[in-house]
């Protein structure tokens, strides 16, 4: 997997400590948006979680597939081809789905 420098891409302070956090996802698991806020001590920021999520810059590199909805659905997903691709990645990773 292609590494990436976070501290070089444009963004906030917060979504750079959440596309760090994204990168210590491993392949072939799932977290929720809940899960993360509650990884980076932010138990009571889930949306702005899901905010910083979306703003990924280098999807999939930065692998934000792996962050799904709180009741099991996908949510959505900013890198090209939308669902469409997050349910790809993640099926090719094991995922069931």
């Amino acid at each position: 997997m292609k590494k990436v420098n976070i501290q070089k891409l444009e963004g906030t302070e917060f979504q750079k400590i959440i596309w760090k956090a994204l990168l210590n996802i491993p392949e072939g698991k799932t977290v929720t948006y809940k899960e993360l806020a509650q990884k980076i001590g932010k138990p009571k920021a889930v949306r702005a979680v899901a905010n910083a999520v979306g703003a990924n810059p280098c999807a999939p590199t930065i692998p934000c597939h792996r962050v799904v909805r709180n009741d099991g659905k996908l949510g959505g997903y900013s890198g090209g081809g939308g669902i469409k691709t997050k349910r790809t990645l993640l099926i090719k990773e094991g995922i069931k789905i």
